[in-house]
């Protein structure tokens, strides 16, 4: 599918890697609505991006991915400013870490496990399947392909650590979705695909001492360093790009594989 001149929406677009895949698609000539829980940040990134490639070139929609009126009015103040979307790129999602058993000994909280599931899981389906019934709508672009959609997981999907049972479990979700939401969208000709990052240089990783970063760095086989949001862009505009990639995980984290703790 090629980019330019689609319309592509990009949730958790304010920060990290939405905000990587943002530009990228930018870059690439899409028009991107920047969908995130944090206005200012949303802004932020979609001025920067009009700043660039011109006026038009992105808008900011404030969200809540888990709130089907509130992902409803920013998916249409999207379409308002640039048509129909063609891409959707789920990347909202949040982590935990808690364990089972608290050191007191009591268990651990249920609604923190049920928020996390929520936002993580729950939430990039509800903006997939609003995005797939509008795209649905759409005639086909060529070999009868409408659209394509990308979901974030993590190799936590798949070597989660201790006290990651909400995020990990999330995040399986995400994985185990992905195949089956390919088969029941490919009568519409809109392709589905999962990047299942490792570990990357997010604000939220930035906000550990240097020292844990370099550990966590020197953990990764090759390359020993922190994977680059611009890199998980470039595999997120290729799985658009690509038109033959449908119903796949891809793991990116430098042949990483997580220790228990």
């Amino acid at each position: 599918m090629k980019i330019e001149g689609l319309a592509a929406l990009v949730t958790g677009g304010g920060s990290g890697l939405g905000e990587a895949t943002a530009r990228e698609l930018a870059r690439l000539g899409a028009r991107v609505a920047v969908l995130d829980v944090n206005l200012a940040g949303a802004e932020k990134v979609a001025a920067d991006i009009c700043a660039t490639h011109g006026p038009g070139a992105a808008v900011a929609c404030q969200c809540d991915i888990t709130d089907s009126a509130s992902l409803a009015a920013a998916l249409e103040k999207a379409a308002a400013a640039h048509g129909p979307a063609r891409i959707l790129m789920n990347i909202a999602g949040i982590g935990s870490a808690k364990r089972v058993v608290a050191k007191d000994g009591s268990p651990a909280p249920l609604e923190d496990f049920a928020k996390v599931v929520t936002i993580n899981l729950v939430g990039t389906y509800n903006a997939s399947r609003l995005f797939a019934a509008a795209c649905a709508k759409l005639p086909p672009l060529e070999d009868g392909q409408r659209g394509v959609m990308m979901f974030t997981a993590s190799v936590a999907a798949f070597d989660g650590q201790v006290g990651q049972q909400a995020y990990s479990a999330s995040k399986g979700g995400l994985v185990g979705m992905t195949l089956p939401m390919a088969r029941d969208l490919a009568q519409h000709g809109i392709r589905v695909c999962t990047v299942a990052p490792g570990l990357f240089a997010t604000p939220l990783m930035q906000q550990l001492p240097e020292a844990v970063q370099a550990s966590l760095a020197a953990s990764i086989p090759f390359p020993p360093r922190l994977g680059k949001p611009e890199e998980f862009a470039q595999l997120a505009a290729h799985i658009v790009a690509n038109d033959h990639l449908n119903g796949e995980v891809i793991r990116l984290d430098g042949a990483l594989r997580m220790a228990p703790r």
